[in-house]
């Protein structure tokens, strides 16, 4: 068997050649570009039922909105057209084709406009048979194109959704292999793929939540996310305009500290003037080199971390981002209308230590413009000093003396706020320490976990 990646044109030929599968193209706002190189690659007619491009908002309105206004660009959008042009196909040619497989391609675009001020960005799926006698499968993913230029995200919207088609006839049976696929023929720095989700009766077997992952482990994007029913989801989505907590953890235990971290910040937040509970979430996130760090990623053990915050009501995000400065800039691209991250001093000591920033021609100072635009505030967590009952907050970290005079400046102007601890006598125990009682069947770890949380680690016997 080869590994060879298959050239655009071959791929869609060889969906040419397959007589049995069949359906519509419906593109709307990038043009037809991925019917255009299924017609190109010759015997398109044993493919191609019908394309359509609904391209004026009132066409694309009464075909499929039912003459109702909405979000053009959408998951909706796209979830419309692909059951309206799926029930047509069943219509019409069932009785024609009784050995067809039926598919319905579609995309609602939005690539750069002529001014080059807007967000290029769409949704792409595909409802699919594998058999004339199966209920159909469904793939729907959001895409982000980031050339600065219309013509090339033509042509990456193109190759993007052949390779979508491809793979789901393809390699619906090997997810990560449908996943890397889709990059064929392109590079991860043409687009980015921010959300899949995949369903029906042969993609049974797939978490959404590990293909999320899988995005992330593969570069194609740079952090997925999760809502408190652990349903995957959108970032521009879910976080456009919004107020944002985010605390980076591992989560393995969430301990009593986890949640006096999460309530503390809240309670601080709350007091801002123009705090809006309905406009805010809170992001309790993980980074893949965690989940990473013991070798190959634990499939079990990273759905039940998820699982515990969920169980716990919080959002959960994991992310590829290393450095607190580029997390700073990825939240800010979605126009956010306050930003708090959450950690604790001894994290505090290594954002200030500017031996970490040497890559940067700017050093520690453009690292900390980057980090402290206006909307943004670190709430600081105390820790206990080691082998004794101290206190150490922002005010009495350990840092270089030429750092302090931008501290204290990030300090008077309130970008970096202590958090409160009404849990003092459990300060000095830090998660890792509750893990290895865990693993060592010392019971005295339950007094360091919430019951909830303890009732599930004992009943399926995690982190072992």
């Amino acid at each position: 068997m080869t590994n060879d990646i298959l050239p655009n044109s071959r791929k869609a030929l060889i969906i040419n050649l397959d007589s049995d599968f069949y359906g519509t193209f419906a593109e709307i706002g990038g043009g037809q570009e991925v019917a255009r190189n299924f017609f190109q690659a010759g015997g398109a007619s044993g493919t191609i039922a019908k394309t359509i491009s609904a391209y004026d908002k009132s066409f694309s309105d009464a075909n499929y909105n039912d003459h109702k206004k909405g979000r053009y660009v959408s998951e909706q959008r796209l979830i419309k057209m692909l059951n309206k042009e799926y029930r047509e196909l069943e219509k019409l040619l069932r009785s024609q084709k009784p050995k067809a497989s039926f598919f319905a391609f579609a995309d609602t675009v939005e690539i750069l406009n002529y001014g080059k001020t807007n967000y290029p960005h769409g949704w792409m799926g595909v409802k699919f048979q594998l058999s004339p006698d199966k209920e159909p499968n469904e793939v729907v993913m959001h895409v982000k194109l980031l050339e600065n230029d219309s013509l090339l995200q033509q042509v990456t919207l193109g190759i993007l959704g052949v390779n979508l088609i491809y793979a789901c006839k393809h390699h619906y049976d090997k997810p990560n292999a449908f996943l890397q696929s889709l990059t064929d023929n392109l590079s991860t720095d043409r687009f980015r793929i921010t959300m899949m989700k995949m369903s029906g009766p042969d993609l049974e077997y797939v978490d959404n939540r590990l293909l999320g992952v899988q995005l992330v482990r593969n570069g194609m994007t740079h952090a997925i996310m999760f809502d408190k029913t652990g349903n995957i989801q959108q970032p521009s989505d879910m976080l456009y305009k919004k107020n944002v907590l985010a605390f980076r953890g591992t989560f393995k235990p969430i301990t009593y500290i986890t949640k006096d971290i999460l309530r503390k910040s809240l309670n601080l937040f709350q007091k801002d003037e123009d705090y809006n509970a309905d406009n805010t979430l809170f992001f309790c996130e993980m980074t893949t080199n965690n989940l990473l760090a013991e070798g190959e990623l634990d499939e079990r053990d990273f759905l039940e971390r998820v699982n515990m915050l969920n169980l716990i009501g919080q959002n959960v995000m994991v992310s590829d981002i290393r450095e607190y400065f580029k997390l700073v800039e990825f939240f800010g691209q979605f126009k956010l209308k306050k930003l708090r991250l959450v950690i604790g001093v001894p994290t505090l000591e290594k954002v200030v230590d500017k031996r970490f920033y040497k890559d940067l021609k700017g050093g520690i100072l453009e690292a900390v413009g980057k980090m402290f635009p206006k909307h943004m505030k670190l709430y600081i967590y105390p820790t206990a000093r080691k082998g004794t009952k101290e206190m150490v907050t922002s005010e009495n970290i350990n840092m270089d003396d030429d750092v302090r005079y931008l501290y204290d400046y990030l300090k008077a102007n309130r970008f970096i706020l202590d958090l409160d601890s009404s849990m003092s006598e459990q300060l000095h125990v830090k998660a890792r320490e509750v893990l290895k009682m865990i693993r060592s069947n010392n019971s005295d770890w339950e007094k360091f976990v919430p019951m909830v949380v303890a009732k599930v680690i004992k009943e399926k016997g995690l982190f072992k």
